[in-house]
């Protein structure tokens, strides 16, 4: 049973790995102990945008006399949104499916644990193992599950995870969220709009707190308007699960407080499936959690290639598919460039949405750079006033001698359709005064990439 390349794990690192080595002429199997697609189609990116959307939905509903229209008795059916996501990705990890059929990659079904000799032993499901040989790379690529903290032990009822808050089958009444990165404000903002008394508990002084400053009070400011509490610079101490809800015990700077909820999502961030895989019996180093490689994904051990969630670096299914890419290419004797991992944009689908690349303006500032910093609201955006969305802005950072875009941090409706313009732009190196002068269409939110841009040299227009 030998193949040129076998890939542990098919998510959006794994599958995309596995067809591009198929394109390049390697003779490719995929090992996958749950669904294709892993965690991003089945539990993570797809089925929650779905979610999103519904709750969009609801929200035009809800608001629908803003818009000349009326709308009589609109109600959530939760269960039909619940059911609708799971459709939804349902057809994508088909689509996987056909594509890897498509790709002529074989897939193997069980959990594969790796071995000396470039060898990896799948236990399928009737418990029976076979070894497999991959001669030219085995690459790893089992991604990441929810962390759990000692405080916040997950049952799966009362304490859930991101995978239980996509399929409960009641819809709370009152949830608080524990963490307000991506998946804490996407999950917070989802069960606010369809009638969930939600409160966000947030450790750090900002929610979202990997953002720019001022995205991350954006957001703070638009989330509170919704009617979501924020808790920041808090603490859960102890969740008491014994009556029929939740009381949740929190340290806050004015004291403690004890919020009563029907539900607690743990949204503390990941931890890398890297446990019961053979990484210790081949010798493949870990270091704080992530399995160490090159620029190109090679581990210590030659012909062992990791990518993805499981490597240092942002955990972001984009990410995870242009290692992929990267790593293959080279196995196959291409001269890839190494990933750019200061070029890599990350979206939170809240509404409204953040997208960003590049520098915060804290972090240009402590870098020592002199810089120039443009921004344009939404509130002076036709398209955006046209769209009834006019909260949020464009952000952009540029180095004030060559005219570098240094960072750039959007909050707005649609802005995630908006950033790869500025990742092209930034890996082009093109100046503040070629964006001035590269023209936007009328009426666009986009617009306000050009008009954030002008600002900075003092040359905007339309505020």
């Amino acid at each position: 049973m030998n193949y040129d390349i076998i890939v542990i794990g098919s998510g959006p690192g794994g599958y995309v790995t596995a067809i591009r080595a198929s394109q390049l002429g390697l003779k490719t199997a995929i090992i996958e102990r749950e669904s294709l697609g892993g965690i991003c189609l089945n539990w993570g990116c797809i089925p929650t945008k779905a979610l999103l959307k519904s709750a969009n939905v609801f929200e035009y509903l809800t608001h629908a006399s803003d818009y000349g229209i009326t709308v009589k008795e609109a109600s959530v059916d939760f269960n039909a949104i619940i059911d609708r996501s799971r459709g939804v990705a349902s057809g994508m990890s088909n689509g996987i499916q056909f594509l890897l059929k498509k790709n002529k990659i074989d897939v193997i079904k069980g959990s594969g644990v790796v071995k000396a000799g470039k060898k990896v032993a799948v236990t399928g499901e009737d418990g029976k193992v076979t070894e497999y040989t991959a001669d030219k790379g085995l690459i790893i690529a089992t991604g990441a599950r929810s962390r759990q903290l000692p405080n916040l032990p997950q049952d799966g009822q009362k304490i859930i995870g991101y995978r239980e808050a996509m399929t409960l089958k009641t819809q709370p009444k009152k949830l608080v969220v524990v963490g307000s990165g991506a998946i804490g404000v996407e999950f917070a903002y989802f069960y606010n709009a369809i009638g969930t008394e939600v409160t966000i508990v947030e450790y750090l002084p900002n929610i979202v707190p990997v953002e720019d400053e001022e995205v991350s009070k954006q957001m703070e400011k638009s989330l509170k308007k919704a009617g979501i509490s924020i808790l920041t610079n808090s603490t859960v101490e102890s969740v008491d699960t014994k009556g029929k809800g939740c009381v949740v015990t929190i340290k806050t700077a004015k004291g403690e407080e004890k919020i009563e909820c029907d539900v607690v999502l743990s949204a503390v961030g990941i931890v890398s499936n890297i446990e019961n895989i053979g990484l210790e019996e081949v010798g493949i180093v870990v270091d704080k959690g992530r399995v160490l490689v090159n620029d190109f994904y090679q581990t210590n051990i030659p012909g062992y290639y990791a990518i993805g969630d499981i490597v240092p670096g942002p955990a972001l299914a984009h990410v995870a598919s242009a290692e992929g890419i990267i790593c293959v290419e080279k196995i196959a004797g291409h001269n890839p460039a190494p990933l750019d991992y200061g070029n890599i944009p990350g979206c939170t689908y809240a509404s409204p949405e953040i997208a960003s690349v590049g520098m915060t303006e804290k972090q240009a500032k402590e870098a020592g750079l002199d810089i120039k910093i443009g921004k344009f609201p939404f509130s002076a955006s036709g398209k955006a006033s046209a769209a009834g969305a006019k909260d949020g802005f464009v952000k952009l950072i540029f180095d004030a001698k060559y005219g570098e875009v240094l960072g750039a941090h959007m909050i707005g409706a649609n802005v995630t359709e908006m950033i790869a313009e500025i990742v092209s732009i930034r890996k082009l190196e093109t100046t503040g005064h070629d964006i001035i002068k590269t023209v936007h269409p009328h009426p666009t939110m986009s617009e306000a990439i050009m008009e954030a841009a002008a600002a900075a040299y003092g040359e905007v227009i339309h505020l």
